[in-house]
Order: C-alpha cells, then sequence, then structure tokens
C-alpha cells in the first residue's frame, strides 16, 4: 500500500453514514494534518496499516440501540491511540462499554448551549458555556466504567464525556459544523494536545505525495485525460502533467452543452499551463443527437457520462494505446454520488462517477477525490494555474443539459448561453463574482404572458441562481444588491430574444441542491 510522508500524523475517521463526515475531514485537513475517511467495516490491520495519531468515529443517521444499526467492526482501542466518538460515535463507544444508551423524548435538534465541567483537554481555551450544534434523538443515559461527564446541556446531561487515562473522548453534538462556535478549537485540541499531531500536510505535501503516487500507478504508461476547463478538470491535469509530462494525452470535449466562448478559452488556458499536447474534440452535433427526446434528469446525466466514455474510447484507439483514465472528481461529487465508504445516501449521480461501464477498459486516476473545492483551489495556485481559472465559479460536468429542465433543443441552449453571459458579466463588472461560490442562469421549460411595447408576449422565463458556500455541501442564497438585479434582469429581457421574465431563486441546501438537476 502506498506510504504519504505524513503517515503517523494523520488522523482516520471512521464513517458511519453523517452527512458531515467530510467536514470533519476538510476541518482537520485545514489544522495542515491529514485525513483518512474509513467505512464501518475496515478491518484493523486496514486502520493500522496507515499509522494513524488518533481516530475518530463519526455521527450518522441511524439508532444505535436499533437491531440492525451500523457497528464497529475493529478493536481499535488495542491501538493505544486516542479516539474521538462524534454523535453516533459517542453513543456506540457508550454502549460498547456497558453504558446505557436510549432514546429520549427531550431530543435536541440546531444550536443548543452547554456548560462545562472541565476545561482541559478537548475544551481547553473555550468558555464555560459555548454554543453547539445538537442532532440527536438517542442519549447515552449513564457512563461507561472509567469516564466522567466534561459538559452538559438542559436536555443532555452528559453532552461530552473523556477517559483521560485511556484517551477516549466523546461528544453528543457536531463539533465539525459552522454553528458550534468552539468547533474548530474542540477539534485543534484533540489534534495537537491530545494527538500530539504535526502540522505536517498542505498542498505542497499533496501534490508530491500525488506526484509519486501517480508516477508509481502508471510506470511510464500513456494516460488519457478528460479536461473541461473547470477549476477540478484543470487542476487534475496540471498536477498529472506534472508527474508524467508527455506520457499525458488531454482530451478536451465540447459536448454542446458548454457556456459561450468557453471553448476557445479553454484550449488557449490549456496550451498556458500544459506540457502534453491538447487534442481538442468536437462532439456537440453526437451529445445532442443522444440526448433527443430525453426529459428524465437522472437519464440525462447518464446519457451525458456514456458519450463522454464512448469519445475516450475513441481517443483511446486513435491516440493509444492507454492504460489510464484521469479525471478532476472531487469529494462532494462522490458523496451526493454514492455511499462513499459508509452508510450513507445517494442523492443524485454525478457524470464523474455515475454511469461508467462496469467494462470501462480504463483504470481511473482521480488524484483529487478526497478534496473539496477549497483545497482544489489552494493546490492550483501553488501548482501555477492562473487566478483567473482558480477562482472561477464550479461547473457541473454535464454543464447546460442541467440547467435546462427537460429536454435540450440547440436553440434553447443557444439563448441559455446569451443570458447567462449577460448575469456572469454584470457580477464581474460590480465586483460581485468574487463574492458568491457559484452564480448560473437556468432556462425553465415555460412559457408565461407579457408585454413588450403594445404587444402581448408568450416566452420562457429565466431563473438567475448564486449562492455563498465554501465547500459546496452545503450554501445559501446570495443576498445580492436588488439595483443589480434589476439592472440584469432588463438587460437579459431586452437583449436575449425569447425571454420576458427573469426570477431569482432563494432556496438553500439543503433542502435545494444547488444545480436545478
Amino acid at each position: 500500500m502506498h506510504k504519504s510522508n505524513w503517515d503517523g500524523e494523520s488522523i482516520v475517521i471512521i464513517d458511519f453514514g453523517s452527512q458531515y463526515t467530510q467536514l470533519i475531514a476538510r476541518k482537520i485537513r485545514s489544522e495542515n494534518v491529514f485525513s483518512r475517511i474509513l467505512p464501518n467495516s475496515a478491518s484493523i490491520e486496514e486502520i493500522r496499516s496507515f499509522k494513524p495519531a488518533g481516530i475518530i468515529m463519526s455521527g450518522g443517521p441511524a439508532d444505535v440501540s436499533e437491531k440492525d444499526a451500523p457497528a464497529l467492526e475493529a478493536d481499535i482501542y488495542s491501538l493505544n491511540i486516542p479516539v474521538l466518538g462524534v454523535c453516533y460515535g459517542m453513543q456506540l463507544i457508550s454502549k460498547g462499554l456497558g453504558a446505557v444508551v436510549e432514546k429520549t423524548s427531550n431530543r435536541e435538534y440546531g444550536p443548543v448551549m452547554i456548560d462545562l465541567h472541565e476545561k482541559e483537554d478537548l475544551f481547553e481555551g473555550t468558555p464555560e458555556n459555548q454554543k453547539v450544534w445538537m442532532s440527536h434523538g438517542v442519549r447515552v443515559k449513564t457512563l461507561p466504567a472509567g469516564f466522567r461527564t466534561i459538559a452538559s446541556s438542559e436536555g443532555c446531561s452528559i453532552a461530552a464525556m473523556e477517559n483521560t487515562d485511556e484517551r477516549i473522548f466523546g461528544l453528543q453534538f457536531h463539533p465539525e459544523v459552522y454553528h458550534t462556535d468552539f468547533g474548530q478549537k474542540i477539534l485543534s485540541n484533540f489534534l495537537f494536545k491530545i494527538c500530539k499531531c504535526k502540522a505536517n500536510w498542505g498542498s505542497e505535501s499533496f501534490v508530491d505525495y500525488e506526484i509519486e503516487k501517480i508516477r508509481e500507478k502508471t510506470k511510464g504508461a500513456k494516460v488519457l485525460c478528460a479536461v473541461s476547463g473547470g477549476v477540478d478538470s484543470s487542476v487534475m491535469a496540471l498536477l498529472v502533467d506534472k508527474a508524467i509530462g508527455k506520457q499525458l494525452c488531454p482530451v478536451f470535449v465540447d459536448n454542446g452543452l458548454l457556456r459561450e466562448g468557453e471553448a476557445e478559452e479553454v484550449k488557449k488556458l490549456l496550451a498556458e499551463c500544459l506540457t502534453a499536447d491538447l487534442v481538442f474534440v468536437d462532439a456537440s452535433e453526437e451529445f445532442l443527437r443522444r440526448l433527443e427526446g430525453v426529459t428524465d434528469a437522472e437519464e440525462k446525466r447518464k446519457v451525458i457520462g456514456k458519450c463522454f466514455i464512448d469519445i475516450f474510447d475513441e481517443q483511446s484507439d486513435k491516440h493509444g494505446p492507454f492504460d489510464f483514465l484521469a479525471q478532476g472528481t472531487l469529494y462532494p461529487d462522490v458523496i451526493e454520488s454514492r455511499s462513499t465508504v459508509g452508510p450513507s445516501e445517494t442523492i443524485k449521480s454525478h457524470h464523474n462517477v455515475g454511469g461508467l461501464p462496469e467494462n470501462m477498459k480504463f483504470e481511473l486516476i482521480e488524484p483529487l477525490k478526497m478534496l473539496f473545492k477549497d483545497e482544489v483551489r489552494q493546490v492550483g495556485s501553488y501548482l501555477g494555474l492562473p487566478e483567473r481559472q482558480s477562482k472561477r465559479h464550479p461547473f457541473p460536468g454535464p454543464g447546460l443539459g442541467v440547467r435546462i429542465p427537460g429536454e435540450i433543443r440547440k436553440e434553447d441552449l443557444d439563448t441559455l448561453r446569451q443570458a447567462d453571459r449577460i448575469f456572469i458579466d454584470g457580477l464581474k463588472r460590480e465586483g460581485l463574482y468574487d463574492e458568491v461560490w457559484q452564480a448560473f442562469a437556468v432556462l425553465l421549460p415555460v412559457k408565461s404572458v407579457g408585454v413588450m411595447g403594445d404587444e402581448r408576449t408568450y416566452q420562457n422565463a429565466v431563473v438567475l441562481r448564486a449562492v455563498t458556500s465554501t465547500d459546496g455541501m452545503t450554501a445559501d442564497w446570495a443576498k445580492l444588491p436588488y439595483p443589480f438585479l434589476q439592472s440584469v434582469s432588463n438587460e437579459i429581457i431586452n437583449k436575449v430574444p425569447g425571454i420576458n421574465r427573469v426570477v431569482y431563486d432563494i432556496s438553500s441546501k439543503p433542502p435545494s441542491t444547488i444545480e436545478w438537476e
């Protein structure tokens, strides 16, 4: 198994299905400590192989008292390293060590104030009273032998516990979420005061590690690299290019679902940044042909993903042979597409991970698949990606195909491109582009009555969407200035034929997703 130069300084996170598990990993890595997520079924041998400095057991949606609740398969206590249980993880520790865990009618969801009984170890440097984020209907009623309560809330007498002799700790709340005021400090205390980690992981060490791993994996073989011009695929391409140079064959496919002028911009960018020669494929007619009559969102994603793979197969025959296909898959792509490493729920498929045929002849290289978007931007900057690209908003793999609900027609794509360009140019012009995580237009398959001049119109509506976020896992709608929205709306209606109505999306994620499909 490939070892990194930070083995023995990392944290292993055991995943019990929480949607917050990846946030734990991100918070740890923000302290320059590497973290790995393993399933609850991981063996003690697998966990031991990473030589972790500590273990965190994540939360999860199940009830620990139920018969089929996810269990901890490995005897992690035999490793004699610190263990921190979060929510479900704390309950599982307690149950496994003989304590009573029970459902409670006094459930706690959302912000709760806790009172500290002990300010050393986990809570060192934090106030006696602090706000945390609870999410539980099950509580630890009695302490395991050797433990003591170190924090409590009005509805939870054991909100945090510890056994300092065995170095086992439990938190009923979620320190990884933004709403826990001192969550980062609590995690930092676990890393540096309890686990004695060293802050030796970051963009430089990550790049060095991945370059070595790619070279070791490919062993001189040629790699077919899918590039879209987005931040993810651009950073991935730079990283693989830096590792193997001319062994890389970067392929940019114009699928007919790109934004206005994007194909030329991407070709110019990649020519500046890569040593490998770019292969440009205009497959717009093929994609649109396959999408004729397809209206279901999931089916569209799968059709687009299958078409990409078919084209890469063709390019493999033409420029190959290739043993590997490199992709810019990120963590949010993976967690929303399948149960990543634990028993979490699938939300939607993604073109990078959904729809890949089982008999695909390429072996995948996905060097960014354990990173969040903000981490990818940092790696891109370290690799020398131009700022205009590293700060670019996320753009979905299926492109405008998921921004036109229902069937996709070329004339609708042309209409959407014009509206989207006006919106994005306006954000840049007013200095708002870098203030939001992602912004775009959606063309609805809905027509409404309007009046232009003295004439009645019956034309399409466009939705403008802009959100703020740090990692794409959660997002809030951006509070753009009303005068700006008014100006953009007027410009779109006046300049884009076929549109007579503009609306602004004010839904957050959750419950909505960022993209419409």
